[in-house]
């Protein structure tokens, strides 16, 4: 099978991770392919946000746990690396983009051995005050929203599950 496909057919989201860091060469290459995702118009609106340090990474959790109503709430599942994509507010569009960002993200680490997961509630983390000063702590302008999260590391097997079979009727044909 061709390498891409079989790259996207494995592709799997993973829900617990070693503290082990991942590498510095691993994380550029999972960060230039985020920039190489397509974007409407060329525009290459999203802006992205990689936090390795324990800290800053506990923080935006805690945010992010707030928004479920648990702001103890382990939502990154023990990553030690977790990127936030950025799209404009005022733009379907460009929060699109932003999607197909994250989708770069998630399929080259599989592609390059790191786990992640797309983790839901950015919108909501950054909307608060503390998001919003940490959004002008990293130059991110007023008028960009989180669209999401991607949590890479090394996963332990426990956090690993097999794909579902795919649904009956997925495709159409006519």
């Amino acid at each position: 099978m061709n390498e891409a496909l079989n790259n996207l057919l494995t592709r799997r989201s993973c829900r617990a991770y070693e503290s082990t860091q991942i590498r510095d060469e691993e994380l550029e290459a999972i960060l230039e392919a985020g920039t190489f995702a397509p974007t409407g118009m060329g525009k290459q609106s999203p802006l992205i946000v990689a936090i390795q340090s324990p800290e800053i990474l506990g923080q935006v959790e805690r945010l992010n746990g707030a928004a479920i109503g648990n702001p103890e709430a382990h939502t990154f599942y023990g990553a030690p690396t977790v990127i936030v994509v950025f799209g404009k507010s005022e733009s379907p569009l460009e929060q699109a983009d932003a999607n197909l960002v994250i989708g770069n993200l998630l399929n080259a680490a599989n592609a390059i051995g790191v786990d992640s997961c797309y983790i839901w509630r950015a919108r909501e983390a950054f909307e608060t005050e503390e998001g919003k000063a940490f959004k002008a702590a990293w130059g991110i302008p007023e008028e960009y929203v989180g669209v999401g999260n991607v949590i890479l590391g090394y996963g332990k097997p426990e956090g690993k599950r097999p794909a579902a079979p795919r649904k009956e009727n997925y495709i159409r044909k006519v």
